[in-house]
């Protein structure tokens, strides 16, 4: 009788060990992959959000930083890890972005591939001219485009970048026609800008600032909906071109069958990194507001991204190099 009763009561033990296992999360190191190379604010932003989150999970958060493919390595590395919450993704603008813009790479459905765990921050481009440019305003550099159709030579770090889709998307919704040149990165294109070899740019926030402030370039406005505390005296393009909004963000990702108790941590965790003032404060300096938000608002903030550019991949015809 005895050991018919145990074995009716094994499975519910068995069944039992996998919750146990979930209560006890986290009982090792995590793991923060980051698609980016260490040193510039994607990296620095990860690194502290991480370091933060350390003192809510009570274990270490080691960022890993594998870059590669238009950050498809890190992406495909978390979409294809065990399901057990300590392997994350910093996820990026670009989970939005290469579905349509490079299909052949992985995840090529991210909104299925991983599990959103909430947002960390966004950043927005500076548009800037070189001051050979006779304009003063948003409104003026689209007159002065259409005035002078292929003619105003227009800076990205990279064709398909945000820097560069930001411009696309200006185009688009304006009519303007200028030339694109891509560079390999923002800073070579910022000292072309700065010799008025191009003319125009939309250049990270932390970079464009100092040629603002010292008059290399004139800052017209900022790419988000939003004023920067930054260059509070920037309005945002939103105001010559109603609902522009295009900025580079940055969320929380877990593969996509990580279990809902674990998740729940994760985003708790986050939560209350993204919360504190002085994360707030310290990263505001860098140029990144960071955002608090749930899985729910991650999943639809991707979503909506995700069709933004691409049917403006789509309807421009943007095609990798």
């Amino acid at each position: 009788m005895t050991s018919r009763r145990a074995l009716l009561a094994a499975p519910v033990i068995l069944a039992a060990l996998p919750a146990r296992a979930q209560d006890s999360f986290p009982s090792r190191p995590i793991t923060l992959v980051s698609g980016y190379p260490p040193g510039g604010v994607t990296d620095v932003s990860s690194r502290a959000v991480a370091a933060r989150m350390e003192r809510e999970l009570g274990q270490t958060v080691v960022v890993d930083n594998r870059a590669g493919a238009a950050t498809a390595v890190a992406n495909t590395h978390v979409a294809q890890a065990r399901p057990d919450g300590y392997t994350l993704l910093a996820g990026t603008t670009t989970l939005a972005i290469n579905p349509a813009l490079q299909p052949s790479l992985t995840p090529r459905e991210p909104m299925r591939e991983l599990a959103p765990i909430g947002m960390m921050y966004r950043t927005s481009f500076v548009l800037h001219v070189h001051p050979s440019l006779p304009v003063n305003s948003t409104a003026e550099f689209i007159a002065y485009c259409r005035a002078n159709p292929g003619k105003v030579n227009f800076g990205s770090s990279g064709t398909g970048a945000v820097n560069h889709l930001a411009q696309a998307l200006l185009a688009h919704r304006t009519g303007i026609d200028v030339l694109h040149v891509p560079f390999r990165g923002g800073a070579p294109a910022l000292l072309e800008l700065r010799a008025g070899r191009i003319h125009a740019m939309f250049q990270a926030m932390l970079e464009a600032l100092p040629t603002v402030r010292d008059g290399a370039t004139r800052g017209l406005a900022v790419s988000s909906a939003q004023r920067s505390s930054l260059l509070p005296e920037l309005p945002p393009v939103a105001d010559a071109v109603p609902g522009f909004d295009a900025v580079f963000w940055q969320g929380l990702f877990a593969p996509a069958a990580t279990p809902e108790p674990v998740k729940q941590r994760l985003a708790a965790a986050l939560k209350a990194s993204t919360d504190d003032p002085e994360l707030r404060a310290r990263m505001a300096q860098q140029g990144v507001d960071i955002v608090t938000g749930d899985a729910a608002s991650l999943g639809a903030y991707l979503a909506s991204e995700t069709r933004l550019w691409g049917d403006l991949i789509r309807a421009a015809n943007i095609r990798p190099e």
